[in-house]
C-alpha cells in the first residue's frame, strides 16, 4: 500500500517526462516570425505539425498525394501511424492549406514525392532529427527556452488546446490516434480520476 500511495504521489498533476504544448501566443509568434523571413517551407511545415497532430516521424514522411487531390489541397486526410499501423484522421485548417499550396508551388512536387525533401542527398525527407532541430528554431524565435520543448509540443499543441476548450477527452483519443483512453490521459496530463469523470458525463 505504502508502494503504490508513493507513485501515486510522486506522478499526480505533473508532466512528467513530456514537452509543454504552445501556447496560442506562442504559436502565433513563431507564425509571424516564418511569414517575416518568408520560410515558406517552415511555414507550411509548423501549420501541418499543428493541424495534423502526427508524431515527427510520420509528419516528415507525408507524401504530396496525402494532402492533395488533384490541384486541390484537402481539408481533412488520413495517414496510416507509422508506430501503430493504425489509421488517424486530421483537418487541414484555411491557414495551412495555403502555406501548404504556397510550398508546393514554390517547391514544384509532384504527388508521389515527399512533402518535406531533405536537402542532404543520402536521405529523401527531412529527417526526424532534422525536424527536431528545426522545432528548436522555431521555439527560440517565440522567445522560449528551446531544451524544455521539442517535437511532441507540436503534436500536443491542438490536442491540449482542443481539451481544453471543450473536456472532450474522447474526441481528443480519436484525433491522436490513441488505442487506449489511458493513453491521452497520459499524454495531456490530466490525473486519471477527473479523466475518468469526464469520460463518464461524455455520452458517445
Amino acid at each position: 500500500m505504502e508502494a503504490t500511495s508513493k507513485r501515486e504521489s510522486w506522478n499526480k498533476g505533473k508532466l512528467v517526462g513530456q514537452k509543454p504544448p504552445l501556447k496560442l501566443k506562442d504559436i502565433w509568434a513563431i507564425r509571424i516570425h516564418l511569414q517575416n523571413r518568408h520560410a515558406v517551407r517552415d511555414l507550411a511545415m509548423f501549420n501541418l505539425a499543428i493541424d495534423s497532430k502526427l508524431r515527427g516521424c510520420d509528419l516528415v514522411s507525408l507524401r504530396v498525394r496525402d494532402v492533395t487531390h488533384g490541384n486541390q489541397i484537402l481539408s481533412r486526410t488520413m495517414v496510416v501511424q507509422r508506430k501503430t499501423q493504425r489509421p488517424v484522421q486530421f483537418e487541414l485548417t484555411e491557414p495551412t492549406r495555403l502555406a501548404v499550396a504556397a510550398w508546393l508551388e514554390m517547391a514544384h512536387l509532384r504527388g508521389d514525392q515527399y512533402l518535406f525533401p531533405s536537402r542532404v542527398v543520402s536521405s529523401p525527407h527531412v529527417s526526424t532529427r532534422q525536424y527536431a532541430r528545426i522545432v528548436h528554431h522555431w521555439i527560440e524565435a517565440a522567445g522560449l527556452d528551446s531544451s524544455a520543448y521539442g517535437t511532441h509540443s507540436m503534436r500536443r499543441t491542438k490536442a491540449t488546446l482542443i481539451y481544453k476548450r471543450t473536456k472532450n477527452l474522447r474526441a481528443v483519443q480519436i484525433l491522436l490516434g490513441h488505442t487506449k483512453l489511458e493513453s491521452t490521459v497520459r499524454y495531456l496530463g490530466i490525473e486519471v480520476d477527473d479523466a475518468l469523470e469526464i469520460s463518464e458525463q461524455t455520452e458517445i
